[in-house]
């Protein structure tokens, strides 16, 4: 937790301030019962009327001044804890911007959205709460208990008894809570999967008639963390009824012992009165640090799981770069394992020249996307180089890499936003780019008419768009900044044949110095490549111009039958 009480730091005169103002709040509350007191045991025998209304009128601006020092202290309270949360969540944010793919994949997406929401809204209230009631209920007990040693000491170690016992239970308790309100933020880590995995595959759900299937696997993630949180709220439910039998059971002895000491005449019948005011006020406080600490067990198991992000370690270095420079784009005996067990892409060669054109064909699972998240640097290889840019991906600095690149992928995400900001994505791109490549990307047609243009807002994800239109905007998105590598992962499986061959045709006239990665199981879109190269199982098979696989890949041939009606 050090490094979230690292975020108290920059607030420290405020809490400061807020400290005092809630002691002042606390000395005034512990004052009211010894003017009580005053007035029982020495004005009302007196029958002295005008010293009752001047006690009652100093106990009613001390009860003012109370309730206005505490709303005070509350309401910076509320400010520091909210500013602080801001903050993290947005260094939270950030640092998960700056994990490395492999990172995310560890961590998963479900449980960063679950950090970023849940975590942070239970550091927000263990903070605000802690400012709240945990300066002024100590204050409270000890003041109280001083004050109560000093008016009857035989009373006053009942009472520090059952304040022990109670801070005893709360710490027995809060220790068991701690570890499973852990497991029950693991348990909504898979609940906010599920419902991302639901919201996004909304469409193949229901053309595959599985919404009960989904509905079950929902219902077994939501039980499964109602059971955790179940566990959690089972051991943190006993710390009030043990709180309150500790405070019922005090009230009795402090009044049996209390009733012996007047009956004696070793104790005033007002300081009776002021003792029971005290062991109320002590026991209701001790009650706060008991609700107190139910807000410190979750905030606490959050804090834990925010600080696993924060402080994860920067795992993509970038290293000293070689003296040799390499080509524009390429693979040097490279291989890779997601998993460090079985190779992904195992022994990958391949160069290509500045301007060039390379094809990538495969079937599911052959390593195509592998490969280019690897030249992306989405992942690091475990054996050999990639080169982007004439160097070595690895010693490039994260900016200067993707910089370089311009990527389409398989299921890119559309905002909820205009169709401008869509295509220069918050770079805040002139509208002459965007419109440029929008006509490069054969999007110009459908937007121009649309009845706002460039400013015509999409749904969510696009869905007021064909396949084809979505894609169009995804690859003039990719296009708009003029990148000087331009990588296309299935760009075009929801084009027909004459708009993908209309949108390659665009790309090589008004880009004619970008460096193309076309990633098809079309081979008519990798006809024009350079160098196709062919996988299967992770290993690059083969790899040539179209004329060459022809003759030397029977694979590509076959294919090239099948889609072309020849091998032309």
């Amino acid at each position: 937790m050090r490094t979230i009480l690292g975020y108290l730091r920059p607030h420290a005169p405020r809490v400061a301030v807020g400290v005092t103002v809630k002691f002042t709040a606390a000395v005034l509350e512990l004052l009211l019962p010894l003017l009580l007191a005053h007035i029982i045991d020495d004005c009302v025998p007196a029958r002295d009327l005008p010293a009752v209304w001047r006690a009652g009128g100093l106990m009613l601006l001390m009860a003012f001044g109370a309730a206005f020092c505490n709303i005070t202290a509350n309401r910076m309270a509320a400010w520091v804890s909210m500013d602080m949360t801001r903050q993290l969540r947005r260094d939270l944010y950030q640092r998960t911007l700056l994990l490395s793919q492999a990172q995310l994949d560890r961590f998963s997406v479900s449980s960063i959205v679950s950090r970023l929401t849940n975590d942070t809204y239970n550091v927000h209230q263990m903070f605000d709460k802690i400012q709240r009631g945990g300066i002024r209920a100590p204050m409270l007990v000890l003041g109280g208990l001083a004050l109560t040693f000093f008016q009857a000491p035989p009373l006053a170690l009942v009472q520090l008894g059952v304040c022990s016992a109670t801070f005893f239970s709360i710490w027995l308790v809060t220790r068991r809570g701690i570890p499973r309100y852990t497991r029950a933020q693991e348990a909504v880590d898979t609940v906010v999967r599920i419902l991302r995995e639901n919201a996004a595959g909304v469409r193949v759900i229901k053309a595959l008639v599985c919404q009960e299937r989904e509905r079950e696997r929902f219902a077994a993630a939501s039980r499964a963390s109602k059971e955790a949180e179940e566990a959690a709220g089972c051991v943190m439910a006993a710390a009030n009824p043990l709180s309150d039998f500790l405070l019922n059971l005090g009230l009795v002895l402090v009044v049996l012992a209390g009733a012996l000491l007047v009956d004696r005449g070793r104790m005033a019948s007002g300081q009776i009165v002021a003792f029971l005011s005290y062991f109320t006020l002590i026991q209701t406080a001790t009650l706060g640090l008991a609700k107190l600490f139910v807000k410190f067990s979750k905030g606490v198991a959050s804090g834990r799981r925010i600080e696993e992000v924060l402080l994860a370690p920067e795992d993509q270095q970038v290293r000293a770069p070689g003296e040799a420079p390499g080509p524009e784009l390429g693979m040097e005996n490279v291989s890779f394992s997601y998993l460090g067990v079985e190779k992904d892409l195992d022994g990958a060669s391949f160069f290509l020249n500045k301007g060039e054109t390379l094809g990538i064909l495969g079937p599911t699972g052959s390593g195509k996307t592998t490969l280019v998240s690897l030249l992306l640097r989405l992942y690091d290889a475990d054996s050999g180089v990639v080169w982007a840019g004439g160097r070595d991906v690895s010693a490039l600095s994260r900016e200067d890499l993707r910089g370089r690149f311009g990527a389409v992928f398989q299921n890119e995400a559309l905002l909820n936003d205009s169709v401008y900001e869509n295509i220069s994505f918050l770079r805040g791109l002139s509208r002459e780019d965007v419109t440029a490549a929008a006509r490069t990307a054969q999007a110009w047609e459908f937007i121009e008419a649309l009845p706002e243009g460039l400013d015509a807002r999409l749904d969510i994800r696009g869905a007021n768009l064909s396949g084809g239109q979505r894609q169009r905007l995804l690859i003039a998105r990719a296009l708009a900044a003029r990148p000087g590598i331009l990588i296309l992962d299935s760009a075009d499986s929801a084009l027909d044949y004459r708009t993908a061959a209309a949108l390659h045709a665009a790309i090589r006239r008004d880009f004619p110095g970008v460096t193309l990665v076309v990633i098809s199981e079309r081979a008519a879109s990798l006809r024009d490549a350079d160098r196709i190269l062919v996988l299967e199982d992770g290993a690059i098979t083969a790899q040539g111009t179209h004329g060459e696989l022809l003759e030397t890949c029977g694979r590509y041939r076959r294919m090239a039958e099948l889609q072309m009606g020849g091998l032309t």
